[in-house]
């Protein structure tokens, strides 16, 4: 009985997360639609709640390990549940203006946000696959929200066919690593792969790498990503951008930092490579994009990139730099979403880059907040994008992985130039004569000129406290 007590006290975020969805859950089917805005509040205030639980809980190990509560799960279930308070405050205006609110919304992030803390806290093959598949399952159908519109259900068709192809993948490899190490605990794995290197380890291995890169949407297994950033509701996109990639990023981590500590040499190479390819064809694919949710899916898929490079260095420090990279990239994905759900003419939402052609007659601020964004992403010194990327190529330079680098380094440079062509529109190009835009929502412009401020330059500040909690969660890994 002390075991179980000890393991719900470890596990309690999760538990809260999922014994409240389910409350609300029935709050919402007895109540009816009138209870969109309740539960979204009450569904807000559960994840602040479960944040709080995770800063202030306990650390250790429950479940014969399968549940692993350390700094580095601690860090990335914070930014995971705040991140999908965000995506739920920025659902609910705008579902409710586009007629299309429901309860459901904030019900199915909360039990997806559940999931993704068990992905950031597995410790076993099945904990694993529990987490990616509880919170896959809700962005499903999150991604298909929006029922009468043809691109949603077609984003949902598509984001579900490829998902259960990668848990294919990702059980295959699962199988052959437990078939072969005789366990499914990273710790058995990691003590069997140092005294027993196999060629069938190391398939599994890849296997298993190829199933989290399609969480990530890196290349290239990213074929489901413009689409599904295209067709899915916007703030389910904006949801899509953070949270589920900074679990998965962590799960990343974990089970290659964990369970094949001693086969560095061997993912290394399957991870730099698809870095290389992420790099490519997130700068070049986005080239010629004319909308800007497809554009920012090719800017997740290079920045994803320059992300894995941190874990691909293996070492503390490059962990690290991913956490620090994931969460000021966080921020900048947010403050992006928050001006599109911001900017509508005549209840029209505003998606073409074009149509940003002399907005900054019309929206001075929220046009100096997207510029501010815009270089951040790009990489532009002293903004916060920057020192995301300083430290990954830092990261891979120190672990002699600077020709990668500097593939990123020009992989940068090429995404600049869609970048700054959204700038050159919004400042340059002439207004064309159409209906002005609409009065933008209070908690759309709230956050997207938080996140701009936060970039710059706040950042200078944020860093001071940001960057040694990134360090102790890469330092306590496994400390438990």
């Amino acid at each position: 009985m002390p075991d179980l007590i000890q393991a719900l006290q470890l596990s309690a975020p999760e538990a809260t997360l999922a014994v409240g969805g389910l409350v609300l859950l029935m709050v919402g089917a007895f109540a009816g639609e009138k209870s969109a805005r309740l539960v979204s509040t009450l569904s807000v205030l559960l994840l602040v709640a479960a944040t709080a639980l995770v800063v202030t809980g306990p650390l250790g190990r429950a479940f014969n390990g399968a549940y692993v509560a350390d700094p580095l799960a601690v860090f990335g279930k914070a930014v995971i549940f705040l991140s999908s308070a965000v995506a739920i405050v920025l659902g609910d205006g705008w579902m409710k203006r586009q007629r299309i609110a429901r309860f459901e919304y904030p019900i199915l992030i909360v039990l997806a946000s559940a999931g993704m803390g068990m992905m950031a806290s597995s410790g076993d093959l099945i904990s694993l696959y529990i987490g990616i598949e509880l919170h896959s399952l809700a962005l499903y159908v999150l991604a298909a929200f929006h029922r009468d519109d043809l691109r949603a259900s077609e984003a949902g068709l598509k984001y579900f066919v490829l998902g259960a192809l990668s848990s294919g993948l990702l059980l295959y490899g699962a199988s052959l690593i437990y078939g072969f190490a005789g366990s499914m605990r990273f710790e058995d794995i990691a003590a069997y792969a140092a005294t027993n290197p196999s060629t069938g380890l190391i398939f599994g291995l890849v296997f298993l790498i190829c199933g989290l890169a399609f969480k990530v949407s890196a290349a290239p297994f990213h074929m489901w990503t413009p689409d599904v950033y295209e067709g899915a509701p916007t703030p389910v996109v904006a949801l899509f951008a953070t949270a589920p990639k900074v679990a998965a990023m962590v799960l990343i981590a974990r089970t290659l930092e964990g369970a094949f500590a001693g086969s560095h040499d061997q993912w290394s190479q399957v991870l730099i490579l698809i870095s290389l390819i992420s790099f490519a064809v997130g700068a070049f694919g986005g080239l010629v994009q004319k909308d800007i949710q497809r554009l920012l899916a090719y800017s997740s898929i290079a920045n994803i990139g320059y992300a894995l490079l941190g874990i691909a260095a293996g070492t503390t420090l490059g962990v690290q730099a991913m956490l620090l990279f994931m969460t000021l990239y966080v921020i900048d994905q947010f403050g992006f979403f928050a001006i599109l759900l911001s900017l509508s003419r005549n209840g029209r939402p505003i998606r073409s880059i074009q149509d940003l052609a002399g907005l900054r007659k019309e929206r001075p601020v929220t046009t100096l907040a997207l510029t501010v964004l815009s270089l951040s992403v790009l990489g532009m010194p002293p903004l916060s994008g920057f020192w995301g990327k300083w430290a990954v190529f830092g990261a891979a330079a120190e672990a002699g992985y600077w020709m990668v680098g500097a593939a990123g380094l020009v992989a940068s440079v090429v995404a600049g130039f869609y970048y700054l062509r959204i700038i050159k529109v919004m400042w340059f190009d002439p207004a064309p004569e159409q209906v002005p835009t609409d009065r933008a929502p209070v908690e759309a412009k709230t956050i997207a000129w938080a996140c701009a401020a936060f970039s710059f330059p706040l950042v200078i500040v944020g860093l001071t406290w940001l960057e040694p909690w990134a360090a102790a969660a890469a330092v306590g890994y496994g400390v438990g």
